[in-house]
């Protein structure tokens, strides 16, 4: 199997928040797609967080496309200069106020949606993190912090008990996932 070929490259829209790009594609069996458009996103860091007490941290917020409140792990978009550790201990911090003595452990790189988005979200977890400082937000951002067992998270989930997004979900299946193996290795 062979990649496409880009032909041709035209940006539609350039914004602080991605842009949207159009490419004329060459498939290997020749054929020619003259309108191919990708969504640019910056990478972006989300993280599990928990407490010594087995706690979640989770932020609420408002999102506008989804007309909703969600409850979701600290989140952000990596800024200039940054590794992947660093933005997500920065976001953490200012979303949460809660920091760790632990290094955050890497839990996976992913493409958001490769088939029109070009980003990706890293995931980490945090072990027994502690609440040290107040929230430090951008002045777009409303957030209330939401403890809940972590054992409970699933449950609330998949009932519906708790408006979530999927990369909330996901993130947090990892961590599970990370802690099952980890008590398996013991």
């Amino acid at each position: 199997m062979d990649k496409w070929k880009t032909v041709k490259t035209e940006y539609i829209h350039k914004s602080p928040f991605g842009n949207i790009r159009k490419d004329e594609c060459k498939l290997p069996n020749g054929m020619v797609i003259d309108d191919y458009y990708v969504n640019e996103y910056s990478d972006w860091v989300n993280a599990v967080v928990l407490t010594k007490e087995n706690k979640v941290v989770l932020v609420e917020q408002y999102r506008y496309a989804g007309n909703e409140f969600y409850l979701e792990v600290p989140a952000g978009k990596i800024e200039e200069n940054e590794t992947y550790e660093e933005a997500i201990i920065r976001e953490v911090k200012e979303e949460t106020g809660f920091i760790s003595d632990s290094k955050p452990i890497l839990l996976g790189e992913f493409m958001v949606n490769p088939a029109t988005q070009n980003n990706k979200v890293i995931t980490f977890l945090f072990l027994d993190a502690f609440k040290k400082f107040e929230q430090d937000l951008d002045d777009t951002e409303e957030l209330t912090i939401n403890l809940f067992d972590f054992n409970d998270l699933d449950r609330l989930i998949k009932s519906k008990q708790i408006n979530t997004q999927l990369f909330t979900a996901h993130a947090y299946t990892m961590a599970k996932m990370y802690l099952i193996e980890k008590q398996l290795s013991l």
